[in-house]
């Protein structure tokens, strides 16, 4: 699947693109090792169960990095609440030394929306839309 292939079902045409990052608790880097391969495992099914597409996946020892494709009914907030809600729980039931920090995920994280075409060219039509 390309970046630019819409999804479709029976009333919509969508392409909606979420660039994520989030941060350990205290920013330690605790995803190295196994850690670092059941966390891309967890999100990975996580994924696969919603039908959420990844497009990237980046797990560095102090940070994840996802770039994602996600249905319209999912709110960046819903997909961030999930994919830590899981990977949280699974990490720190499987590896006891993350018990040592007070929680997983800080409460913050990074989201940016991504699309096929830019603002300036969706600010352009609609200006060009107006003349008619």
């Amino acid at each position: 699947m390309k970046i630019t292939d819409y999804q479709r079902d029976e009333h919509r045409v969508h392409l909606l693109l979420f660039h994520l990052v989030w941060t350990p608790k205290r920013r330690k880097p605790v995803l190295v090792g196994e850690v670092a391969k059941d966390c891309r495992r967890i999100i990975e099914a996580r994924c696969e169960e919603k039908g959420w597409i990844i497009k990237e996946l980046a797990i560095q020892p102090d940070h994840i990095q996802l770039f994602i494709q996600v249905w319209p009914a999912d709110s960046v907030s819903n997909v961030v609440k999930e994919i830590k809600g899981i990977t949280a729980f699974e990490l720190r039931r499987k590896h006891p030394q993350l018990l040592k920090l007070p929680s997983m995920w800080t409460r913050s994280y990074f989201a940016a929306t991504v699309g096929h075409v830019s603002a300036l060219i969706i600010e352009k039509y609609i200006a060009a839309q107006k003349g008619l």
